[in-house]
């Protein structure tokens, strides 16, 4: 992964944290155990210390930055989805922030929040526990429900899983031509030789 030392800070992984080749890590940045930073991320530490707490993912091509002096951190099995934006901000234990939203400078996302794909969250902005934000400003929707957090989390433990399993099996290689008679598919996670109906 490219990994850069700036003004003497060097980024920190734990060693059972994944981070892909092609995500970037500079200068204060912590990654903790059994996070996933997906291809493309980029976390940049020039400024503000980056956190990424123990079991928390960062997806592909996720940017996280902050303000001189302002830490960006995402808590415990929190979960950033595809192409987001946080800037100085905290998203809470076991929140999951969506696909291509933007969290902004102190804004926190509160415990088992969930914010809505292409949501803007001002400035500021504090999330309650436990609830949906949606749109551009951002607004409290509704609180979510059980069935929804253990969504969630469930969401968030097949991450953690997939960490462990790139540092198992993930290796660049040379594409194939063509494609293998009876190739395996992926089913809940996991290479099966069971064919598609």
């Amino acid at each position: 992964m490219p990994c850069y030392r700036f003004d003497g800070l060097v980024p920190v992984v734990d060693p059972t944290a994944f981070v892909h080749p092609t995500a970037s890590l500079i200068g204060d940045v912590i990654i903790g155990p059994r996070c996933y930073i997906g291809p493309g991320a980029a976390l940049r530490g020039d400024f503000g210390r980056l956190v990424v707490e123990n079991g928390a993912n960062v997806q592909d091509n996720c940017v996280m930055h902050s303000f001189p002096g302002a830490d960006c951190v995402v808590e415990q099995d929190g979960h950033v989805g595809h192409g987001a934006v946080l800037h100085g901000c905290r998203v809470g234990r076991n929140a999951l922030v969506g696909m291509n939203a933007v969290v902004m400078d102190g804004a926190v996302i509160g415990a088992e929040s969930l914010v809505a794909a292409m949501s803007f969250v001002k400035a500021g902005m504090v999330v309650p526990a436990r609830t949906l934000v949606a749109g551009s400003p951002a607004r409290v929707m509704r609180d979510l429900t059980e069935k929804e957090i253990a969504w969630k989390s469930h969401g968030t433990a097949e991450y953690q899983e997939l960490a462990r399993r790139c540092h198992e099996t993930l290796a660049e290689v040379e594409p194939l031509r063509e494609m293998e008679k009876d190739r395996p598919r992926f089913a809940g996670g996991h290479v099966t030789l069971d064919k598609a109906r």
